[in-house]
């Protein structure tokens, strides 16, 4: 499959690794009453993106270029505070494994399937996906930087009824920073050969953090986080 397709295919959100069924944070922050409409919206995935997202991108980039799952897993865990976010990471990791042998079948990920029964975090898993699919860490970064606010963006939409096509021309203007997020990614990726994974950015967002466990103690919740 060309690069370019298989990037298509991993960053599209019918793609079957059980993103769909996550907000992102955005059903906290839509029950919570932060998050209500198109401006809301803007900068929540902004923040996102420059601190969760950034995180998941660098991960995904340091997996593609061949650094140790096993440590980049941990230093998953050690930027991932609570424990609702990080149980949350490993099932979405797991079903991603799933989506991803099925579609690009790599003795790898076989292996890693194996080693690791109980799943490795979702950022780590994309950057295995898209080294399987033959993309560079640059499209991993991309993908995972992609997805950390198309899905709340898409969720705000089954939630506030918020018009599809103000989301999606909030995610068109979110291209610049998409772009910016990649790139520090990929040089904190570039430098762990170095530093080790301490180069991989830590930013955080303790307002998400707290969010994920107040949801996932909520009864009714249209979606899992």
């Amino acid at each position: 499959m060309p690069a370019a397709a298989a990037l298509l295919l991993l960053a599209d959100g019918r793609f079957p690794a059980g993103a769909h069924a996550h907000s992102g944070g955005a059903e906290a922050a839509v029950h919570a009453g932060r998050l209500a409409g198109p401006a809301d919206l803007a900068a929540f995935c902004l923040g996102r993106l420059h601190t969760t997202g950034l995180v998941a991108a660098a991960l995904a980039a340091a997996a593609c270029a061949g650094h140790d799952p096993r440590r980049l897993d941990e230093a998953a865990d050690a930027r991932t505070p609570v424990p609702a976010l990080r149980d949350t990471a490993r099932r979405l990791g797991r079903q991603l494994l799933r989506a991803a042998r099925a579609t690009w079948p790599d003795p790898a990920l076989d292996a890693l399937a194996a080693r690791h029964p109980g799943g490795l975090h979702q950022p780590v898993v994309l950057g295995l996906a898209a080294r399987a699919a033959g993309l560079t860490p640059a499209d991993a970064a991309l993908a995972a930087a992609y997805e950390s606010v198309s899905g709340p963006a898409t969720a705000v939409v089954r939630l506030l009824g918020l018009d599809p096509f103000d989301a999606t021309a909030l995610l068109a203007r979110l291209a610049p920073d998409l772009d910016t997020v990649t790139r520090r990614a990929v040089i904190a990726a570039d430098a762990v050969p170095e530093q080790g994974t301490d180069a991989l950015p830590a930013a955080s967002a303790p307002l998400l953090d707290i969010a994920a466990e107040q949801h996932a103690a909520r009864s009714g919740r249209l979606f899992a986080s």
